[in-house]
């Protein structure tokens, strides 16, 4: 009699063990669909950036991805015609939610708004930032991009 208690309880806990493993899992399963839920729910604000080179507007770009590289390689997502640009010049990313810029050691340094760039900065709409001779000017989400021809008038 007391083999057939001993066989009844090793069952029990062996199916309590794999109820307890099947509800970690289920629990787990569950909280990772909805952190990746609220992740793919987050949207990156978008950012224009214009281009003024020699005082003209050379274009303006709109970009929706986190990470902004700027510089004269043809890799950068803002590739820059401009010899006193570096190969890897600045970059714009997004996190904290607010966009920052960082000069990535650039030879010629990076000024955002006539001032030197030394650590990351969070910019906002309207700021302008110089790498080498190109002048950049930042529009966020939504706001109007002003070029410096309409700025001046």
């Amino acid at each position: 009699m007391s083999g057939l208690v001993v066989f009844v309880l090793r069952l029990l806990l062996t199916v309590s063990l794999y109820a307890f493993l099947v509800w970690a899992f289920t629990s787990l399963w569950r909280d990772i669909k909805l952190q990746s839920a609220l992740l793919a729910a987050r949207k990156i604000p978008p950012i224009s950036i214009t281009l003024t080179l020699a005082g003209q507007v050379v274009h303006i770009r709109r970009y929706i991805q986190a990470e902004v590289t700027i510089g004269r390689n043809p890799a950068c997502e803002c590739p820059v015609d401009d010899e006193s640009v570096s190969a890897h010049h600045a970059r714009l990313s997004y996190h904290h939610n607010q966009w920052w810029l960082e000069d990535l050691d650039s030879t010629n340094g990076t000024f955002l708004n006539q001032e030197k760039l030394a650590t990351p900065t969070v910019v906002i709409s309207g700021d302008e930032f110089r790498c080498g001779d190109t002048l950049f000017t930042i529009a966020l989400a939504g706001d109007l991009l002003i070029s410096p021809a309409q700025k001046s008038s």
